[in-house]
């Protein structure tokens, strides 16, 4: 790895802690991680376009993450959704009360991947301790209908990030050797894409429904962690992931 694409991870763990740091007003919070994933976001294409050029750098990988109630699943799909935002896959793997997720992508974004998961989850369950639940709601429904929504908006925030990269990166005036971003990008996709079909076959999708009103107090939430449709309160929504 080159020092610049150090500096630009060992920033990122700053701003993340900083993020992380209950001192941290609501706002601090958003600006910190905001910057943090614009960097995360040009640390991974950076990692790509060396890659590239050096194979063994960055080279295709997958881990296993196992994660614990409560709220095992939603954790899993928070999981999933990061790790695909970065162009990995994931899949969610289930024996009894063990909840797992196996992610596939090349090493970087998994590392980075992870390094986000870990801040976000802190994150959501510092929030999730000060939720107020509204009077009659019952309090579980609510909870998770709120994480639910906290997962669909930062997952939404780190694709506008990753996607804003490409574009930068992809500018005419960028100078440029080798093969395009674009290019170099999908190649890395089709080759993830391969190890899991490889691994599990075809896969299908996995459905959550969630029946409480807190959805959009949870996106609310994510948009200041800053990382389908919200529909009318305490309506059944679908969110998809793999299995």
């Amino acid at each position: 790895m080159t020092q610049p694409t150090e500096s630009l991870l060992a920033k990122v763990r700053a701003l993340l802690a900083k993020a992380e740091d209950p001192a941290s007003t609501a706002e601090e919070a958003e600006a910190f991680t905001a910057k943090a994933t614009e960097l995360m976001a040009k640390y991974g294409i950076e990692r790509a376009m060396l890659a590239d050029v050096d194979a063994e750098s960055d080279v295709p990988a997958d881990r296993m993450i196992t994660v614990t109630n409560p709220w095992a699943r939603e954790k899993q799909s928070l999981v999933a959704g990061i790790v695909e935002a970065m162009r990995g896959r994931a899949v969610l793997r289930d024996r009894g009360s063990v909840h797992r997720v196996h992610m596939f992508g090349f090493q970087s974004d998994l590392e980075r991947a992870e390094l986000l998961y870990t801040s976000l989850l802190l994150q959501m369950t510092q929030q999730l301790t000060r939720v107020e639940v509204p009077w009659g709601e019952n309090p579980r429904a609510y909870r998770r209908s709120w994480i639910i929504g906290f997962r669909y908006e930062v997952v939404r925030r780190i694709k506008a990030a990753e996607a804003r990269a490409v574009a930068e990166a992809s500018r005419p005036e960028q100078p440029s050797e080798g093969r395009s971003t674009e290019l170099v990008l999908a190649d890395r996709t089709a080759l993830v894409e391969q190890r899991v079909l490889a691994e599990y076959g075809k896969l299908k999708k996995r459905r959550t429904t969630y029946r409480g009103t807190g959805f959009r107090d949870g996106q609310a939430a994510g948009r200041t962690a800053n990382i389908g449709q919200t529909g009318l309160a305490g309506g059944r929504r679908e969110i998809g992931g793999d299995r």
